[in-house]
């Protein structure tokens, strides 16, 4: 009786693996997703593995350079654009920039990844404007960026990460 039990469950536990592993987005080649600081580390990687997925990726880069090697590491679906998220001027810069690419389709992924950790010291060592340099990045410039892209989001039922 408890064989045919953990077997039955058993049993369940696979069919559910199996149903969600065959789970898959429609039509994920026209999704875009724009993603923040790809320069280097999370962002470079995550726009890289996107990329070979399929989808089109905007990655947004503080640097010139960083965006140039991102170019030569992917296909021609990505695209790349300058941004620095302390600006209002670039994030706007950049709101436009997207609304061009995406179009009626929204932007069905947004991915907050910029960020800095320098200056980092014990607290007695940093100044005001260090914590200050931090936020605006960090906190304040994500945040503006989010609430700037919000509208094409919606409008392709997507997801802020």
């Amino acid at each position: 009786m408890w064989l045919y039990t953990v077997l039955a469950l058993l049993a369940l536990l696979l069919l559910r693996r199996w149903h969600r592993e065959r789970q898959t987005v429609p039509r994920l080649w026209e999704r875009h997703v724009l993603i923040t600081g790809c320069d280097s580390g999370f962002g470079k990687l995550l726009a890289r593995q996107l990329d070979a997925r399929g989808l089109r990726v905007l990655a947004a880069c503080l640097s010139e350079a960083g965006a140039a090697q991102l170019r030569a590491a992917t296909s021609e679906r990505l695209q790349t654009v300058l941004l620095d998220v302390t600006s209002s001027k670039s994030i706007a810069e950049l709101t436009a920039w997207v609304r061009e690419r995406v179009g009626d389709q929204g932007l069905w992924g947004l991915v907050n990844n910029a960020g800095i950790a320098i200056p980092t010291a014990p607290n007695e060592w940093l100044s005001k404007e260090d914590f200050v340099k931090v936020l605006d990045v960090n906190l304040v410039g994500l945040v503006e960026v989010t609430l700037s892209l919000l509208p094409l989001v919606r409008r392709a039922r997507g997801r802020v990460v």
